[in-house]
């Protein structure tokens, strides 16, 4: 399929440099498969869905994965940026590198504070594999080196400050290892879960661990020619089979965020019942794909000719992404990983 036909025009305005305050202040554009669009609030949400439906949560926590250093070889010194995105063992993250065309196998990168590693391997897509010195853990040291690392879009228009260590986490954060957040998890509060508890709308959680590659634009004129960075996800068994009750009982599975749809999505058998799941997923969802798992999706609105806006028009059609993306920017919508949301509830067949 063609990847320009994923293009939209959006005004460099809209892209949110902050979250709203408070977050479920955020606007909520709702999306039927055949109704009128609706422009709500996030607060609406409890109003917007049904006693029994379960809205499903990435409970993933974001690490200061942004580093910058200087590599210390015998050609000099350089200057080195690396993003981590993918743990491979307990000392060792493959990480996307600024400036990488300067390193060479086992050269050692000095981070500061103490933190130090050693470039490994080139991979064929341009990343390393950085092995951290030392017998600290590794997310002690990002901790002394690391920065939050904010999606290019706002950090190449601001500098990362201390009050994103606390709005670049969702409410749900738990488990350490993702380098950008499910953000359509931002909007919630704890407000609006108790309106939520009150609604008789259920919350489940699972575990991927965003990477990097999120951001990482398609380069191929063709969807079948773009390679999808892996992930690390986890569904536990209690969790699986609490979703097939739900649903077995009625109830609409609402992932909150592509990242809890692609791993829903992953675990499921042909027939839609989640199983148990641990391990790598790189699953990539373009129109034509047939959805087993989930019944909607919360999600921010996305990059265009992105993987992530691909998915949504997988979920509702070209077409109509095309024309619900058309309506926000004329309604003055914020977009991206600090913006608005909107409620995709395709109609059944």
């Amino acid at each position: 399929m063609r990847v320009d036909l994923f293009d939209f025009e959006l005004p460099p305005e809209l892209i949110a440099l902050r979250p709203a305050r408070p977050r479920d202040a955020a606007r909520l554009l709702v999306v039927p498969g055949q109704a009128s669009f609706e422009d709500r609030g996030v607060r609406d949400l409890p109003s917007l869905l049904r006693a029994g439906d379960v809205l499903v949560f990435n409970d993933t926590r974001v690490i200061p994965a942004q580093l910058e250093g200087t590599r210390l070889s015998a050609q000099g010194e350089a200057r080195i940026g690396a993003t981590l995105h993918k743990r491979v063992d307990v000392r060792r993250w493959q990480a996307f590198v600024r400036n990488g065309k300067r390193l060479r196998d086992g050269d050692t990168i000095e981070f500061g504070s103490g933190v130090a590693a050693i470039a490994e391997a080139r991979h064929a897509d341009g990343s390393w594999t950085l092995a951290f010195l030392g017998d600290e853990p590794v997310e002690t040291l990002l901790e002394r080196a690391g920065r939050m690392p904010l999606p290019p879009y706002i950090a190449g228009k601001r500098a990362t400050d201390a009050a994103d260590q606390d709005d670049y986490q969702t409410l749900f954060a738990d488990k350490p290892g993702a380098v950008a957040a499910p953000t359509a998890a931002l909007h919630f509060t704890p407000e609006l879960i108790g309106a939520l508890d009150a609604a008789g709308i259920g919350r489940e959680t699972l575990t991927l661990h965003v990477g990097a590659g999120t951001f990482l634009p398609v380069k191929a004129d063709d969807t079948a020619d773009h390679a999808m960075h892996a992930e690390w996800g986890r569904i536990d068994a209690s969790t699986a089979e609490r979703l097939n009750a739900a649903r077995a009982q009625g109830g609409r599975l609402i992932a909150v965020g592509t990242t809890s749809l692609r791993l829903l999505e992953s675990a499921a058998e042909p027939d839609g019942a989640i199983c148990p799941f641990e391990g790598d997923t790189a699953i990539f969802i373009t129109p034509g794909y047939r959805f087993r798992a989930v019944d909607g999706l919360m999600t921010n609105f996305h990059l265009p000719r992105s993987t992530l806006f691909m998915l949504v028009s997988a979920l509702m059609g070209i077409e109509r992404m095309q024309a619900a993306y058309a309506h926000a920017i004329a309604g003055r919508y914020r977009f991206y990983s600090y913006g608005d949301g909107s409620l995709l509830l395709p109609d059944k067949d």
